[in-house]
């Protein structure tokens, strides 16, 4: 297999991952975006009618407007945004193609994936976290009518769906899936309704749970699924409920083995953050700079794309005074 040398690889085609590659194009550099999925996966794995919290100015990149019929985009206003920005702008992204590994030399790094081998003298991590869900870890939860992922209410019409969580997603999902036709329980391991929940939302939920139109047991969690029903356990007793479907909106996380594997380390409290230099968004390997939501480790709500866009500029300035 062929090797091609650049000065700069870039994992990850998400928001950040696109702005750093226009970086990498104002300078001239040899570059090239590596990508498993398609272009901004993440974005495309979000449900069909989602509407961000942010609003379009928060979400450009490179000071390029990003025009929406109303101050917050939806999912599908986003994803052409960023599709413009990378035809127009001509991009170099390579698309379902999967970084294998990342190895040290003496001139830099290689990068395997499984279509090309690279050789490069810097490398920038911009994956995110939307690929790995947290698990239950409980029975029946390899059952196939478990999703961690929500699309669209459509498949959930007149049937008997669990809802774990009590995030943006698992609010979303309840209430587009109860005014759909669908029979909606959520399980709730907290005392209420999260306070990150859109503040358009919140009220929603809260009255569709107050009248009865949606089911919600607080202090609760599933212990486990079965075909047809699912246990679970709140307030002290165990509790069966018809079931269908289980959406399991528990949150993600990163692909700690890859940057494992890269030589990255983690913070030892609990909260698996990667090391790196806030002024310089370097690892504690020199040579590897981390973008984006991937620099919150767990704590995935600490990075969004209004504030961690600036991370391709921080990169690429810090990457000019040391490529050559």
């Amino acid at each position: 297999m062929k090797t091609e040398h650049k000065d700069v690889i870039i994992i990850g085609a998400g928001p950040i991952g696109i702005a750093c590659a226009l970086e990498c194009k104002k300078r001239n550099w040899n570059y090239t975006v590596i990508e498993k999925g398609a272009l901004t996966n993440s974005l495309f794995n979000y449900p069909i009618n989602m509407t961000f919290f942010s609003t379009s100015e928060k979400l450009e990149i490179d000071d390029i407007p990003f025009i929406s019929n109303n101050p917050k985009p939806t999912r599908s206003e986003a994803l052409e945004y960023y599709r413009r920005v990378t035809t127009s702008n001509q991009l170099h992204i390579n698309l379902f193609e999967e970084v294998q590994t990342i190895k040290k030399t003496s001139k830099g790094f290689t990068v395997n994936s499984d279509k090309r081998n690279y050789q490069t003298k810097k490398v920038i991590i911009a994956t995110g976290f939307y690929d790995i869900p947290n698990l239950l870890n409980i029975p029946g939860e390899s059952l196939p009518k478990v999703r961690h992922y929500y699309k669209e209410a459509h498949p959930y019409t007149l049937q008997n769906i669990a809802i774990v969580g009590a995030s943006n997603s698992s609010v979303d999902a309840a209430l587009e899936i109860y005014r759909k036709g669908g029979n909606v329980t959520m399980i709730i391991r907290g005392e209420a309704i999260g306070e990150r929940v859109k503040y358009w939302v919140r009220p929603d939920i809260i009255n569709r749970i107050k009248e009865g139109s949606i089911n919600a047991y607080f202090n609760a969690e599933i212990t486990e699924i079965k075909p047809s029903e699912i246990i679970v356990k709140t307030s002290g007793n165990e509790i069966t409920i018809p079931n269908d479907f289980v959406i399991a909106l528990t949150g993600y996380r990163p692909n700690f083995q890859f940057l494992e594997k890269a030589g990255l380390e983690f913070s030892q409290d609990g909260k698996q953050i990667p090391v790196y230099n806030s002024d310089t968004m370097e690892s504690n390997v020199e040579g590897i700079y981390l973008a984006g939501v991937i620099c919150g480790g767990l704590e995935t709500h600490k990075w969004f794309i209004e504030n961690s866009r600036i991370h391709a500029k921080i990169i690429s300035d810090h990457i000019e005074n040391n490529l050559i």
